[in-house]
C-alpha cells in the first residue's frame, strides 16, 4: 500500500500555478499532474484521479478568472479548502545567443501581454506581438520553432525547466500584480475557524425584480459581514441572467455567517456553498460586538425566555 497523492495543476512545468502548488503543505513530496485546462482539473478531483486541484481564480488586474468561476459553478461535490497568493511578474526569453536588439516578434499570451505593454512600448517599439496558448506555450514556441518569434514573455520559473536566456526581468508594468488561487478537493467538512477565513459562495437571485440584489446583499450587511469579491457571471439559460460570484470574510462555523447563509436559502432558489478556508494572508476579521457569536447567543437566550417564561 502507498500515500502517495496526485495534484493536478494547469501546466506544463513552469506555470505561475505550478509557484501556487509549491505553497501546499500535503502536496509537498507527491505527484504534481500538469493539465491542460480548467475543465480537466476539476474532474481528476471528482473522479478521484487528483486528491486536489490548484486553480486561478481571481488576479489584481484582470479580476476574477471567468474559466473557474463557471467551471466551479457546474461542479458537483468540490470543496475550496485554502488559498495562496503568488506575485506576478515576468520575464522576457529567447534562445541562447539571442540579443535583445535581435527581437521583433514576441509571442505571448494575450494576458501576459497586456500587462506588459508598457515595458515593451518604451524597450521594443516597433515589435509584433504572437500569440501564444500559455506563458509557458509562449517559451516553448520560440524554442521549437513552432512560433514565428524571436523572443518570449513568460514566468520566471521558466527558467527551471527550458534552455533560454533572460533577456529583460521584471517587465510587467504594475510590480503590485497577484494572482490568488484556490486549492480544490472533494467534498469534505471545511478546515476548522482560524478566526482569519473566508466564505466563497456562488448564489443566483430569485427573479429579475426591482430591489433583488440589494435584498441578496442585505444577507451579508445586517449581519455585519464584509464582501471581498462580488461578480457577476451569466447564467446562460438566457439575457438578463446571472450569478454572483462572492467571498464574504468569515466562516461557516460563525454565528453570524451561518445566519446569513440560511437568509440566503430562503432568499434564493440555487445557493452553492464552495467552502470556508483560512485567508492567504491571514488578516484576522474582526467583526463589531452586535455580530459577535456571544451576541447571537444571547439574542437566542433572550428569544427562549419570551417563548417559555
Amino acid at each position: 500500500m502507498t500515500n502517495e497523492r496526485t495534484y493536478s495543476y494547469l501546466g506544463p512545468a513552469g506555470t505561475f500555478t505550478e509557484v501556487a502548488l509549491a505553497q501546499v503543505p500535503e502536496a509537498q513530496g507527491q505527484t504534481w499532474k500538469p493539465v491542460a485546462n480548467v475543465a480537466q482539473a476539476l474532474a481528476d478531483v471528482t473522479d478521484g484521479t487528483s486528491t486536489g486541484a490548484i486553480l486561478a481564480i481571481e488576479n489584481t488586474v484582470d479580476g476574477g478568472v471567468s474559466s473557474v468561476q463557471d467551471a466551479l459553478a457546474k461542479s458537483q461535490g468540490l470543496r475550496i479548502v485554502g488559498e495562496y497568493l503568488v506575485p506576478v511578474s515576468f520575464v522576457l526569453v529567447a534562445p541562447r545567443g539571442t540579443r535583445l536588439d535581435q527581437v521583433v516578434d514576441i509571442a505571448a499570451h494575450p494576458v501576459a501581454y497586456a500587462q506588459c505593454l508598457e515595458w515593451l512600448g518604451a524597450n521594443i517599439p516597433g515589435h509584433t506581438h504572437v500569440i501564444a496558448g500559455s506563458n509557458v506555450a509562449s517559451a516553448i514556441g520560440v524554442l521549437d520553432g513552432s512560433l514565428p518569434a524571436q523572443a518570449a514573455i513568460a514566468a520566471p520559473g521558466v527558467v527551471k525547466h527550458y534552455d533560454v536566456d533572460v533577456l529583460a526581468e521584471g517587465i510587467g508594468d504594475n510590480a503590485d500584480a497577484v494572482t490568488r488561487f484556490v486549492f480544490v478537493t472533494r467534498a469534505v467538512a471545511p478546515p476548522a475557524p482560524t478566526g482569519s477565513d473566508k466564505t466563497s459562495l456562488i448564489v443566483e437571485l430569485p427573479r429579475e425584480v426591482p430591489g433583488a440584489l440589494l435584498e441578496m446583499l442585505e444577507q451579508f450587511a445586517t449581519r455585519g459581514i464584509n464582501l471581498s469579491l462580488i461578480q457577476s457571471r451569466p447564467i446562460g439559460d438566457r439575457l438578463g441572467r446571472y450569478r454572483f460570484i462572492i467571498d464574504a470574510d468569515g466562516h461557516i462555523e460563525d454565528e453570524r455567517m451561518a445566519d446569513a447563509l440560511m437568509g440566503l436559502k430562503r432568499f434564493s432558489p440555487n445557493v452553492l456553498f464552495l467552502g470556508s478556508y483560512p485567508r492567504a494572508d491571514r488578516e484576522r476579521v474582526h467583526p463589531e460586538p452586535r455580530y459577535s457569536d456571544a451576541s447571537f447567543a444571547a439574542a437566542r437566550e433572550w428569544l427562549r425566555g419570551l417563548r417559555t417564561p
